[in-house]
């Protein structure tokens, strides 16, 4: 179930003097034309969620079946997309759990394996594996809902934001329009926005940081097949067949935010392919390699008790 095409803010604006000389006849049909995508929009949006969450993504997503997802068990947040689309959430707890540890999937909406290896490893957190320090889970498979529905699926969401370039990280105001401007030359698939934390989608996550307070965050993307890691603790060497090599910050990023900022390590999973999974072995290896480096590196007291 896919949304239609957005008319999405941009950074460049029209200038004032192209609205003044706009004919009446041209502003009537501008102003028609903007009516009608706004009711195709909440008509949409309306029927995305009268759907729920397994009507609306299993169609989406690469190696995902309907008994996944409905086992998934997500639960609506509350927090909604630009376009109103729900943010989904679900929480593993295991008895007794101190640590805990958040898993993001689509943050950019045109990586679809990372939402899919989000929902395969869901399912793999409810079988409860004895670990040194239980863990309470939360996964967010699909942090931007309106990039994934959209036909073809975007990087940016529906206001065309790099929702991580969009995170407060010092200096923000002049360092993530400079790296815009002079290191990406304006490339539109990473703009960083108007401000840290203009879009809900990453104000959700900020909440997610805020809230739950996790001592580990899980960013599950595509398609550089590398392991990334930013903050304090030894990295994982490997997961699967992903081997660390760290791309460095960038500024607006959740590594740079959560890991260098706020001091919560970020494992950033750059899986090789967008469009499609690893190997159902493949997934499982990599989340026991992860649960094998969480054992060596945070179930001691000081993380536990953060």
């Amino acid at each position: 179930m896919g949304l239609p095409g957005p008319a999405p803010s941009t950074p460049r604006a029209f200038a004032a003097g192209d609205r003044a000389r706009a004919s009446p006849p041209r502003r009537a049909a501008a102003r028609r034309g903007r009516g009608l995508l706004a009711l195709t929009l909440a008509l949409s949006t309306a029927a995305v969620l009268a759907a729920g969450p397994c009507e609306t993504f299993v169609p989406a997503l690469p190696n995902v079946t309907r008994a996944l997802c409905q086992q998934a068990a997500l639960a609506d947040s509350g927090a909604r997309s630009v376009r109103g689309v729900p943010l989904y959430v679900r929480d593993v707890p295991a008895p007794g759990a101190r640590l805990r540890v958040l898993v993001t999937g689509t943050i950019h909406g045109d990586e679809l394996s990372s939402a899919s290896v989000a929902l395969h490893w869901l399912a793999l957190a409810q079988q409860q594996v004895a670990l040194p320090q239980p863990v309470h889970w939360r996964f967010v498979p699909v942090l931007n809902p309106d990039g994934l529905l959209a036909r073809p699926p975007r990087r940016t969401n529906a206001r065309g934001v790099d929702l991580n370039r969009n995170f407060p990280t010092p200096n923000w105001d002049r360092e993530a329009p400079a790296y815009w401007h002079k290191r990406t030359r304006q490339d539109p698939r990473r703009w960083p926005g108007p401000q840290p934390l203009s879009e809900p989608e990453s104000r959700f996550v900020h909440q997610q940081m805020e809230q739950f307070r996790p001592h580990l965050i899980v960013a599950i993307h595509a398609p550089y097949g590398v392991l990334d890691f930013d903050g304090p603790s030894v990295p994982p060497s490997r997961l699967g067949r992903l081997y660390l090599d760290q791309v460095g910050i960038f500024p607006g990023s959740l590594g740079n935010y959560g890991g260098v900022h706020k001091g919560v390590p970020v494992v950033t999973i750059e899986l090789p392919n967008a469009l499609r999974t690893p190997l159902d072995a493949e997934m499982r290896q990599m989340w026991q390699d992860l649960l094998r480096w969480m054992s060596e590196r945070l179930a001691g007291p000081a993380a536990a008790t953060r």
